[in-house]
Parts: structure tokens; C-alpha cells; sequence
């Protein structure tokens, strides 16, 4: 199914689910579009919670970034010769944070059991002053999980657009990581990237890493695997934020496609962030493979 073109739609229910061999995938259209917990058998495959369950969308395995990632400094920004604002959507933080579409219901197009594709329509608003169209699609197979975006620009002028994924994989005895990359980006005391050094990949125990970097240079899948499962992640989008907080029973592997705050570094366009014409469309995709050790 062409996702700029799908069906009208359908539905809206709160949650939906699809199966494909041992792999079971629950969605909460209601809640951001995210994925409410992806299991292998019994085994949380991401961070997961049953969908009834689960009051936000902050608390789930993944949801959607757009139309942009991480975090936009300070609220305002300036494109096109004209200066914007955005709104406070992360706790007390000083930036606005993920995007809009994570904290927006969103409506069913499709399910057929092991395909499901989400729509959200945004109006300029507040927190974001673009109008733009945007579908999620999942396809779930006994071996892996494919979800696609499709953004496409519905404002009479261009607009800034970034996409990727936040997903929360459970922090387990032997949770390791290992991905080719070969540069970061280091941020200052608010989380906003400042400059880039070297990095010669990523390869160890989540117990001893402290990162929450956007990373550059992203080649082959991104191995994610502890005792009971291994995976591989890959995906359209070129950059990856790595977040591996100590005190907390996740990480989170995401791809996205532009540096953090992208929108105030000189040259926004040439650190990942597209610039959409009216009616030009963006998509992306990402894929998790999952087997049992």
C-alpha cells in the first residue's frame, strides 16, 4: 500500500494488535501512535506494557518523532526569515522536545492482523506552526517488525521536517551494544549538541555505558542482544541517538535523521533536516529483527 495515498479512514480504536509467529506487536492509536510493547513469546522484545494499561505514550516501547527529533532549543527558531516558537511538552525542559505527533491521537487506516497503518493530520498550531500529513505503517513478519513514515508537507510554504523513532529496549543482565559509528556529537548542560568528536563505534555491556549522544556515521545493523535475545536494527534514516541512563531498567536506540537540534546549526539541511516544498513528501523506515539466543 502506497502510505501518501492509503485509504480513507477507517476507524478509530484505542488499541490494536498483530501476530505473526511467536512476535506479538500492540499499538495505542490513541496515544501518540506508539507501540504499547512488542514481545517474543512471553519475552518484552521492547519496554512493553499490555495496551490497556499503558496511560502515555511516554511510558511506551516506541513512538514516532516528528517533524522533528530530540530536542528544538529553546522553543523558537528561525526559518525561512521568519522567527517561530514552539511550546514546553517534556516536564520542565528547557527545549521542546520529540516532536508533536508522539502526543496526538492518531486514527486506523488499516489492520489486517499482521499489517496496521496509523494517520495523523496536523493543523499549525502552538507547538508546531506547519500544517502536514503524516502515516505510520507496521508490518510484522515471525522474524522481524518494519514501520515506515510518511510525511507529507500540507503548509502553503516550505517546512523544516526531521523523522526517526524513540524505541525502549528492557535493560537485562547482559544487554550489549554493537554499532559501527564513527562520530558523536557532545552535548552541553541542557542537551543540545555543541561539537563533534571522534567515535570509534560502540561495542560493550549497557551496565558500563553512559551515553546520551546523537551519533554520525551509522554503517550496517545496530546489534542489540542480552541473554535471552538477539537483534538487529537497521534503517533508511543515516543518524542514531544512543541513551544509556544508569539509574533507569531501559535504553533506547534511535534512528533519526538529523543531528539534535539541527534547526540552529548554520546549515540545517547539511546535518540531516529536510526542507519540504509544499506537497513534497519525506519517508523512512526502520527495521527490528528478533530471535532467541
Amino acid at each position: 500500500m502506497d502510505l501518501a495515498e492509503g485509504p480513507a479512514i477507517a476507524s478509530n480504536p484505542t488499541s490494536l494488535e498483530l501476530t505473526a509467529g511467536e512476535l506479538r506487536l500492540a499499538l495505542r492509536p490513541d496515544l501518540g501512535g506508539c507501540m504499547a510493547g512488542l514481545w517474543l513469546g512471553d519475552l518484552p522484545v521492547l519496554r512493553s506494557t499490555e495496551p490497556a494499561a499503558l496511560d502515555s505514550s511516554r511510558a511506551s516501547g516506541c513512538y514516532p518523532l516528528a517533524p522533528y527529533s530530540n530536542r528544538l532549543g529553546f522553543r523558537r527558531f528561525r526559518w525561512q526569515g521568519q522567527d517561530y516558537t514552539t511550546q514546553q511538552n517534556f516536564d520542565d525542559n528547557p527545549h521542546s522536545v520529540h516532536g508533536v505527533a508522539w502526543q496526538r491521537p492518531w486514527s486506523v487506516v488499516s489492520s489486517d492482523g499482521v499489517n496496521a497503518e496509523l494517520a495523523y493530520e496536523h493543523v499549525g498550531d502552538a507547538h508546531w506552526p506547519f500544517d502536514f500529513a503524516l502515516r505510520q505503517r507496521f508490518e510484522l513478519t515471525p522474524e522481524s517488525l518494519t514501520v515506515r513514515l510518511h510525511l507529507t508537507n500540507r503548509a502553503a510554504l516550505p517546512q523544516p521536517v526531521g523523522l526517526g523513532w524513540h524505541p525502549y529496549f528492557p535493560k537485562r543482565t547482559r544487554s550489549r551494544l554493537h554499532i559501527e559509528l564513527t562520530e558523536r556529537w557532545e552535548p552541553d548542560a541542557s542537551g543540545l549538541p555543541t561539537r563533534k568528536h571522534p567515535q570509534a563505534g560502540i561495542d560493550g555491556d549497557i551496565a558500563h555505558l553512559d551515553f546520551d549522544h546523537c551519533f554520525e556515521g551509522w554503517q550496517g545493523d545496530a546489534k542489540i542482544r542480552d541473554e535471552k535475545l538477539r537483534m538487529n536494527l537497521r534503517s533508511s534514516l543515516p543518524y542514531l541517538v544512543v541513551f544509556t541512563p544508569q539509574n533507569k531498567p531501559y535504553y533506547c536506540v534511535e534512528p533519526v535523521s538529523h543531528v539534535s537540534n539541527a534547526i540552529h546549526m548554520a546549515d540545517p539541511m547539511a546535518h540531516g533536516l529536510r526542507k519540504l516544498a509544499p506537497g513534497e513528501a519525506f519517508e523512512a523506515w526502520m527495521t527490528l529483527e528478533v530471535a532467541h539466543v
